[in-house]
């Protein structure tokens, strides 16, 4: 295993398959919410459907390693207190706080804050891990990256001002992602991925459910054959990127891959010209796919991972 999820050729590919997953989340949720005609400030409602999205993803992962993987999925006494705390940072603080954030400023600033989180993460690292320091290499792929992220939505309502409950709660979530990012690093030692992605999935999905049922107006989302169909998607989307992050964290530097999650608006963007009406492809967005792939070229340029 450990082989395997530190040759730099499978870092790469399982990287692009986490971050082109999640980036495909953009326009499933935001056609999902259309579908079920939640409201742009309705925030108690989009909470309560990644609630419900988060907890079908653990439903998922247990499944998936009851039946095919043959695990016995029993947690740990020992291992209760870490999971509860890995999936309040990772599902119930920091999409509580991207939401809400995300529907009190621009688009423009969405992008480049949430793009803030992988800043934190490769900055906390050198911190925290000797083998893990920032360099050169790291600084020119951040700035590249960025530099895509700010490209694609360039002339899209960029303005200086700052609001607690907008920019704030986005950098809130991008802080809380980086700690969370720290905590898997240690904790997925001792336990296995697959019990890790689906354990802290649900334990987070149930404060998210309990706040946004409570906030809700009405009796809940109405639901039908397409809006499921979205909702197991994404739920899809949640069990497989995470699942395999988490074992990218165990095996790799959490600084070095944590630069990959750049793709992640750069995908967003791709996809949503694919499947939603009125989007469209620019010379922009080409610009910023290209930026954010020379950051990933100069980031394995060096030695970080094990050679193909």
């Amino acid at each position: 295993m450990e082989e395997f999820f530190t040759k730099k050729l499978n870092v790469f590919i399982i990287s692009i398959i986490c971050t082109l997953l999640w980036g495909s989340a953009f326009p499933v949720v935001k056609i999902s919410y259309e579908k079920l005609q939640i409201a742009p400030e309705d925030i108690y409602s989009k909470i309560y459907f990644a609630g419900l999205r988060f907890f079908i993803a653990s439903m998922l992962v247990f499944l998936v390693a009851k039946l095919i993987l043959r695990m016995d999925i029993r947690i740990k006494k020992k291992d209760i207190k870490p999971i509860v705390t890995l999936g309040m940072l990772q599902t119930s603080l920091q999409y509580f706080f991207f939401y809400i954030g995300v529907a009190n400023t621009s688009g423009i600033k969405s992008a480049i804050l949430q793009g803030s989180g992988t800043f934190f993460t490769v900055l906390a690292a050198h911190f925290v891990y000797s083998d893990d320091r920032i360099n050169m290499r790291k600084i020119l792929s951040l700035a590249l990256g960025f530099g895509g992220i700010l490209a694609i939505n360039m002339g899209k309502g960029f303005d200086s001002s700052f609001t607690f409950m907008g920019e704030g709660f986005l950098l809130l979530s991008a802080l809380v992602s980086t700690i969370a990012t720290i905590y898997v690093k240690s904790i997925s030692q001792d336990i296995d991925p697959v019990i890790l992605t689906g354990s802290q999935m649900f334990a987070g999905s149930i404060l998210l459910l309990i706040v946004g049922k409570v906030g809700m107006h009405g009796g809940g989302l109405n639901f039908n054959s397409t809006t499921i169909g979205l909702l197991v998607y994404a739920a899809f989307i949640s069990s497989c990127a995470f699942l395999l992050w988490y074992t990218l964290l165990k095996y790799n530097k959490a600084g070095e891959i944590s630069i990959y999650r750049l793709f992640i608006p750069v995908f967003g963007s791709m996809l949503s010209v694919a499947f939603i009406e009125g989007e469209t492809f620019t010379i922009k967005l080409f610009i910023g796919l290209l930026m954010v792939v020379a950051g990933m070229t100069v980031l394995n340029a060096g030695n970080g991972h094990k050679n193909m």
